[in-house]
């Protein structure tokens, strides 16, 4: 009789990781062209791409006064762009999913990532299983999606069953947000998707950016904003954290609207 041999583990390859700078702009890529998060060297803790940013806009549905006891949670964590604003310029408790161990060896050694602490984790693990653990759910209050290979060709994850695991992540007045980009994604079927899980009137959608990222936002407990309110509350998060939002209201609107 031969003994079989226990069979040996995948070995799992990951893409390079590049940096590039552009003026005072730093890009992180994943061995291509394709930039996968960026940072303004002089400021390294704002939000440096349009798309990043508008992945704020669940602030326009919470009390700004309750932001800093609230808990961010970013799947994907390209270049740390929303994991250091929440972190930093927030004052909120953060958590990072990242698969990737030189992605978050470059964030801390480019990117002025802080050190894990209290306040902040970036968890080395496939994004897909780890927010199925039961230590997160129910526990974030702004969930941020935006996972994609090296090719930026179409979501890494993007299946019904894992938007009901992002929504089951999140508190009674959490939202979700979601780039949306890619030549082979198609945008209505991943849209379709969210708003089955969600429900449509969750569901808030932003006009494409010039560079073809569509942030789309789900609440875990629909929210109805009449048009002044966005632009109210868009003017008050420009002036407290200096985010673009005073615009966000002409471009932003509910998908059931």
């Amino acid at each position: 009789m031969i003994r079989s041999k226990k069979p040996t583990p995948p070995v799992l390859e990951y893409p390079e990781v590049n940096v590039s700078e552009e003026g005072d702009v730093r890009h992180l890529h994943l061995g291509t062209p394709w930039i996968q998060g960026s940072m303004r060297m002089k400021e390294p803790f704002e939000i440096e791409l349009e798309y990043v940013q508008r992945m704020m806009a669940w602030l326009l549905f919470v009390d700004a006064a309750s932001v800093s006891g609230r808990h961010a949670m970013q799947l994907g964590l390209g270049a740390g762009a929303i994991t250091k604003f929440c972190y930093k310029k927030l004052g909120m408790c953060s958590t990072a999913i990242e698969l990737n161990p030189q992605v978050l060896a470059v964030c801390r050694s480019w990117f002025k990532l802080p050190p894990d602490s209290e306040m902040l984790r970036v968890v080395l693990a496939d994004a897909g299983v780890e927010i199925r653990s039961p230590e997160w759910r129910g526990t974030v209050d702004a969930l941020a999606v935006d996972l994609y290979d090296d090719n930026a060709a179409a979501p890494v994850l993007d299946s019904a069953d894992f938007y009901a695991d992002c929504r089951a992540l999140l508190t009674d007045d959490g939202a979700m947000t979601v780039n949306l980009f890619g030549r082979a994604a198609s945008y209505g079927e991943s849209l379709e998707k969210i708003a089955t899980v969600f429900g449509e009137q969750a569901v808030w959608t932003f006009k494409p950016t010039r560079e073809g990222n569509a942030i789309v936002l789900a609440l875990r407990t629909p929210k109805a904003l009449k048009r002044t309110e966005l632009q109210e509350r868009g003017e008050a998060i420009q002036a407290r954290w200096d985010l673009p939002a005073a615009k966000w209201w002409r471009v932003f609107k509910p998908l059931a609207g």
